[in-house]
């Protein structure tokens, strides 16, 4: 059951849109100040905002700006306000949808639909191509090309993504520098090979707790490197 938060501080509006919503199947929260609103929005799990520009405290825009630098949670935006250039400015700063009062509590439930179902399909689509590898705290997004370790995300360079990744798509097997080389920068291992051992020494900065004990990328002497599983 899919939940929404309304902001709207004229409680009239704010019911009737939650009788609808409610007799439609969603859990539905109200906030009538924006200062209540914006905290609700950031601190807990909504799958749309209904978001009045005119409030008392942090206006629409601002909460609207505000979650969507940090979320993706589909918004819509209502208000008595008619002019286009509030209408670009909301759409501007994020929101899904822009909707001048007085309008109908059902045409709100069927955008509301609307929006929960192209979000679901964005997001499916996302979630089955995305290919996802974890080993013990570190995870690597290979689609969206993010890394994160212990939950917190670490910003890699192109050539260290590649190598990363190629390694932990093949745990417990040794490569050498220059199959590496190869394999990462496509080229024969005529090149400079000593690239690899920097790369793996600035990979090991970013995703090991000990690069004098690392777990993840060992160095099998005399040979090459390792992932570790």
């Amino acid at each position: 059951m899919s939940k929404i938060l309304i902001v709207e501080d004229e409680e009239a509006i704010a019911d009737l849109e939650r009788d609808y919503l409610e007799l439609s199947g969603f859990t539905v929260e109200v906030a009538n100040d924006g200062d209540i609103g914006l905290q609700k929005a950031l601190n807990e799990d909504y799958d749309l905002l209904i978001l009045d520009l005119m409030l008392p405290g942090t206006d629409g825009f601002d909460i609207c700006r505000q979650v969507r630098d940090v979320k993706n949670t589909p918004i819509v935006m209502v208000s008595a306000k008619k002019d286009d250039i509030d209408k670009i400015r909301g759409l501007g700063l994020g929101a899904d949808d822009y909707m001048t009062k007085p309008f109908s509590p059902s045409e709100l439930v069927a955008r509301v639909k609307a929006h929960l179902a192209r979000y679901d399909r964005l997001t499916g689509s996302a979630a089955e191509k995305n290919k996802v590898i974890e080993i013990r705290g570190l995870k690597i997004d290979t689609t969206a090309r993010r890394v994160w370790v212990n939950g917190e995300e670490r910003t890699f360079t192109t050539k260290e993504f590649d190598l990363l990744t190629f390694l932990a798509s093949h745990p417990n097997h040794v490569y050498s520098k220059e199959e590496l080389f190869r394999e990462i920068w496509d080229m024969e291992s005529i090149g400079d090979i000593a690239t690899v051992t920097v790369h793996i020494k600035k990979i090991r900065e970013k995703v090991e707790v000990d690069t004098s004990n690392p777990q993840y990328i060992e160095t099998i002497w005399g040979v090459g490197y390792r992932f570790k599983m």
